[in-house]
């Protein structure tokens, strides 16, 4: 059909309905029912019905490509419940205790443990956070600061990295995008992912600010209130938990499942790439650079295996040092697969969803819109801020990220065609900016949101109170997000070259915390 106002509505109502009710997977499906309905000839209700089942729900599950996300992201869930459950991070805590002998190096210690656990957010929250309590308390660490430190570097570096629970997803949304502008050659989803990460500048400068927060000993807002207090307090006396006196902690229990993951994914991406390329031409396979190699790779793929290969690890690696029986070891499998089902629900209505929309040619509708009401320049900030604002009021970046993704990468096609009036260079600074405002913006209003699920599990596993930690970590997520926007997204649209602003925002930001950062001992 051709596009009209009515191609607005899916994704419209799947926002308004997700801000009204928070809860996003009714709203999604929703969205994708209201899909169906304006597709349907005559908007004839059973014919409606049918494309929901059948030519949007059914055919976005049984995607080669979105199975293989499906599988990869639950094995990574059952990975984690196993190492959870043999006390590999645990081990890594207690091996490196003897670093953090300040409150500086407690911060930085937990922030760099943080960076290790980079498979998943929900681990890295879970883990680092009900670990490093009693390091937290003997330091005189808040719990609020301690649930910062958590979620501030979970998402982040789970967004970022080559190989976790995120990347798939993430790859899955550009995909889903470009595979809307019926390109001649439609461009490899990895590849952009890599190249948009340093346009992505909340991401990266939230991520680098927590170690200047933690090296410079300064805090400002809420946060600075909450630390004075535990600074003049008597920590608590330490207890052991169930789980201490049963299952002896060694960080071997974590390193190798993780460690046989990653090599195992690495290997089989650059073997699927040389395949691919080989296949295509067997003598330029010979000279092609590696990472021609990489970008040519099955990363669905490579990360199934990787992803199952860590899985057999840590399950064995489990079983042979007694860290529990054959049922209990399974039971934290199963427990771990469940902890992202919830992302998984999220993802497949989320493709339903911007399937119907690129029926209804909802992205070439908003890009002319765009076009013609936003400056092309202006466009990877209206980007970021329309991402922010999805992801605070929904409570998830998965989500925020599925519903814009597809609408964002066809606007941003549009908006640069009829500006430019040729050819668009898919790798311009105006596309990647824009997709990595999606997926900064996502994580930004995710890191505000009262209601995301990242700031609740942050809190809890940190022993903080929910509220008190919402409004301590706010102010420091709102300094980034405005930094990321005067010095990140804005400049780029004009330009400017992404390798100067990423050193240039975080000095902007070392020299807004100087100025108001106070120590909380003073």
């Amino acid at each position: 059909m051709d596009p009209t106002w009515k191609s607005l509505l899916p994704p419209l109502i799947t926002v308004l309905l997700a801000i009204a009710t928070r809860r996003i997977i009714v709203s999604l499906l929703v969205g994708v029912a209201t899909g169906a309905f304006l597709l349907a000839p005559d908007y004839n209700p059973i014919a409606a019905a049918y494309l929901f089942s059948e030519g949007l729900l059914w055919k976005s599950l049984a995607d080669e490509d979105h199975l293989r996300v499906f599988v990869f992201t639950a094995l990574m869930g059952a990975m984690i419940g196993v190492i959870r459950r043999s006390g590999g991070m645990e081990g890594i805590v207690t091996s490196l205790s003897p670093l953090a002998q300040t409150r500086r190096s407690g911060q930085l210690l937990t922030w760099a443990l943080g960076l290790i656990i980079f498979i998943d957010d929900y681990a890295n929250t879970l883990l680092l956070g009900h670990t490093m309590q009693p390091l937290a308390d003997r330091l005189k660490i808040s719990r609020e600061k301690l649930a910062y430190l958590v979620d501030s570097t979970a998402a982040p570096v789970s967004g970022l990295a080559l190989i976790s629970t995120w990347i798939a997803g993430e790859i899955g949304y550009i995909n889903d995008g470009f595979a809307k502008l019926d390109l001649p050659v439609e461009p490899d989803g990895f590849e952009v992912f890599v190249a948009s990460i340093p346009y992505r500048f909340y991401v990266v400068w939230a991520l680098l600010f927590v170690p200047v927060v933690a090296w410079l000993g300064r805090d400002f807002g809420p946060m600075l209130r909450a630390e004075r207090e535990a600074v003049r307090s008597r920590p608590p006396e330490p207890t052991t938990t169930a789980s201490e006196a049963t299952v002896p902690y060694r960080w071997i229990n974590a390193v190798l499942p993780i460690a046989v993951a990653v090599t195992v994914t690495i290997v089989l991406q650059y073997q699927t790439g040389w395949l691919s390329l080989y296949e295509a031409d067997s003598s330029a396979a010979g000279t092609a650079s590696v990472w021609s190699i990489f970008c040519a790779g099955s990363s669905y793929v490579a990360l199934v295996y990787g992803s199952l290969l860590g899985l057999c690890s840590a399950f064995l690696n489990a079983w042979s040092r007694r860290c529990g029986t054959w049922s209990e070891l399974s039971r934290a499998a199963g427990d771990g697969a469940a902890l992202v089902l919830p992302a998984l629900a999220i993802l497949g209505l989320a493709w339903a969803l911007s399937d119907a929309s690129a029926q209804l040619k909802t992205g070439e509708y908003l890009g002319g819109l765009v076009t013609q009401a936003v400056w092309l320049p202006l466009l990877p900030t209206v980007v970021f801020v329309i991402s922010s604002v999805v992801a605070f009021s929904t409570g998830t970046s998965w989500g925020t990220m599925g519903i814009i993704m597809p609408i964002a990468i066809p606007t941003a096609f549009a908006a640069l065609t009829a500006t430019t009036g040729e050819a668009v260079d898919l790798n311009s600074p105006i596309m990647l900016a824009c997709v990595g405002s999606v997926l900064a913006g996502a994580i930004f209003g995710d890191h505000c949101s009262p209601i995301s699920d990242t700031t609740v599990l942050s809190s809890q596993a940190s022993g903080c109170h929910h509220l008190a930690h919402v409004w301590t970590q706010m102010p420091y997520a709102l300094l980034v997000g405005g930094i990321a926007i005067l010095c990140g997204t804005l400049p780029i649209g004009f330009g400017i070259s992404v390798w100067w602003l990423l050193p240039a925002g975080m000095i902007v930001l070392v020299a807004a915390l100087l100025v108001i950062g106070r120590r909380p001992e003073a």
